[in-house]
């Protein structure tokens, strides 16, 4: 522990999107915000709500006077590809040298972010891969089959690049950014791909992935079967595009 609690120069801010979390907000906060508190002083914890429609704004503005280096911002429903994107940019806006990106649903342990930290130096984007996965057969299948479909699009190996459980150096995260169009659903897969496809070093960390905590799942397979058709659209365009 001695590692993690030295004092530091890199400022770290975790982007955390929020879409009708009521029920899982208020843990959520309270697992994370620590993360930040033994970063620094200087880390805050954003947590961006998509335009719930639920009291989850309620229940961010009770926690904000309880958490000193939390902020939230709320903004239209866009959903989470747009909402990622728009943590990032606040957060390299807001100087952060290094960006870590989590999902509000509980399901990621904020004990597995040490491993990433303390090898921070070693590249520009540091991903969770969900190994043991508790999020039912539905999620394990489309990760699969999503991951066969950027081997065939892009001809590269991706290992699970849509996890929610990512740590990313400011400085090249802005450069990647410049290539993802701003309202793109899936904007942590072709970042993943990006880096991977341009020779930026990327690495693999195993990590916990439990049922989420609380609350519905707003993605059905009805919602699956559409993000797929969008997504082979686009894929085909960019693979395309950017070989």
């Amino acid at each position: 522990m001695s590692e993690i609690t030295e004092q530091n120069q890199d400022r770290l801010i975790i982007v955390i999107p929020a879409y009708n979390e009521e029920e899982n907000i208020e843990n959520v906060v309270a697992q994370w915000h620590p993360i930040v508190e033994i970063t620094g002083e200087d880390s805050r914890l954003f947590v961006i709500n998509d335009g719930s429609t639920d009291r989850t704004q309620e229940e961010l503005d009770h926690l904000q006077g309880k958490y000193p280096q939390l902020r939230t911002v709320k903004k239209e429903n866009q959903g989470h590809g747009a909402t990622i994107l728009y943590g990032y940019r606040c957060a390299i806006a807001e100087g952060a040298d290094y960006i870590f990106q989590t999902d509000s649903d509980g399901q990621t342990l904020p004990e597995e972010f040490w491993k990433l930290w303390k090898d921070r130096k070693k590249c520009g984007l540091l991903i969770g891969s969900r190994k043991k996965r508790q999020d039912g057969w539905q999620r394990i299948f489309v990760t699969r089959v999503l991951r066969l479909v950027i081997l065939v699009t892009f001809h590269c190996w991706v290992e699970d690049a849509n996890t929610p459980f990512r740590l990313m150096r400011a400085a090249e995260l802005e450069e990647v950014l410049k290539e993802i169009p701003p309202q793109y659903f899936l904007a942590n897969v072709l970042m993943t791909v990006r880096y991977t496809k341009e020779g930026r070093r990327v690495m693999y960390y195993p990590i916990t992935f439990r049922p989420r905590q609380g609350g519905v799942n707003s993605i059905n397979m009805i919602k699956i079967v559409k993000i797929g058709k969008t997504t082979l659209k686009d894929f085909r365009k960019w693979g395309g595009a950017k070989q």
